[in-house]
């Protein structure tokens, strides 16, 4: 009970999203799918359930794939559990999503050691927390040492990488999404 399997899928949000961040109008997307202005509304407000083919002609349109508007869609439910050892999807071998769909908030578990001469840069904040094992983090030049329940916390825009020291080391990483806007830009020095 209350988790997410239960639950129908809201894709109208996914497309809404989508449609947006390409900056396409519902006439555009009219026009490339074949489907009326009106019937994409009521998609986008959850007031019309798209058949599996209309569904892949909007993806189409949005330069996308019906999975992946499907794997963005919103439960239609507020609370979603996602257990520890069950059929999640995997997004690596050593990654596990801790939420499901496309929210304001990623999180996401790393297992094992990890591409250490990978830079990231990302946007938006994050929060690393380190749940056992030790990491190494470069930021901004600067390297930390992070062991068991340690915290790191990097607003958006630095850069930096880490790797995990340790056999079995677990990296809880909690990001703003990509597709949320910072509410400021703060002056670079």
């Amino acid at each position: 009970m209350g988790d997410h399997k239960e639950q129908p899928l809201r894709v109208g949000a996914a497309v809404r999203r989508r449609r947006r961040a390409l900056d396409l109008t519902l006439a555009v997307v009219a026009e490339r799918s074949g489907l009326s202005v009106p019937f994409l509304s009521q998609i986008e407000n959850e007031r019309a359930r798209p058949s599996r083919s209309s569904l892949e002609k909007v993806a189409d349109a949005l330069r996308t794939t019906a999975v992946e508007l499907l794997a963005a869609a919103d439960p239609a439910c507020s609370v979603d559990v996602v257990r520890a050892e069950g059929p999640e999807p995997v997004l690596a071998p050593q990654v596990r999503s801790l939420v499901r769909g496309h929210h304001q908030m990623h999180a996401s578990e790393f297992t094992g050691d990890h591409d250490a001469g990978r830079e990231f840069q990302y946007r938006n904040d994050q929060l690393m927390y380190v749940a056992d094992g030790v990491v190494e983090i470069e930021a901004e030049g600067r390297a930390y040492r992070l062991g068991r329940g340690d915290t790191l916390y990097l607003t958006g825009g630095v850069r930096h990488r880490w790797r995990a020291t340790e056999a079995d080391t677990r990296v809880i990483v909690v990001a703003v999404a990509e597709h949320i806007e910072a509410v400021r830009d703060r002056p670079h020095p």
